[in-house]
């Protein structure tokens, strides 16, 4: 009898989980509604952020609308780094983070955000790019 209680409970809890929707809200501003009907479309909807990390080179494809692939890094460890003296790019490893715009504590977890101050071998570089976004790491040699 109580294996099926928790078992219902679990089964229950699962549905409760929300989808993120990005769509204007159903209120206006003065707290009335809007008269037509919001509709949920796949299009619309959302995911939470994706913090990469320093790692191994760990990345998510997902389809997007028409058909299209976008990439998302979980973990990398390789960045593009323009050196403006060479004017070229050269690939370095990312030995960790000196300091990040975006959140003070990203730097303790060792998150990679566009902004963000990092130490490599060739020196330390800005990171220009959205890793999160992109597929990609690329910086500026500071």
């Amino acid at each position: 009898m109580i294996f099926r209680i928790v078992r219902y409970i679990k089964v229950f809890n699962k549905n409760l989980i929300m989808s993120i929707i990005q769509k204007r809200s159903k209120r206006k501003p003065s707290g009335g509604r809007y008269k037509f009907k919001v509709i949920k479309r796949v299009a619309n909807l959302g995911n939470h952020p994706r913090h990469t990390k320093i790692g191994n080179k760990s990345l998510k494809i997902i389809r997007t609308i028409g058909g299209n692939k976008k990439q998302f890094l979980l973990s990398f460890d390789i960045i593009n780094v323009y050196d403006k003296k060479d004017k070229k790019y050269k690939k370095a490893k990312v030995l960790g983070i000196v300091s990040n715009t975006a959140n003070r504590h990203f730097v303790r977890r060792n998150i990679l955000t566009k902004g963000a101050i990092v130490k490599t071998d060739l020196g330390n570089a800005k990171i220009t790019s959205r890793p999160g976004q992109e597929g990609t790491i690329n910086g500026v040699l500071l």
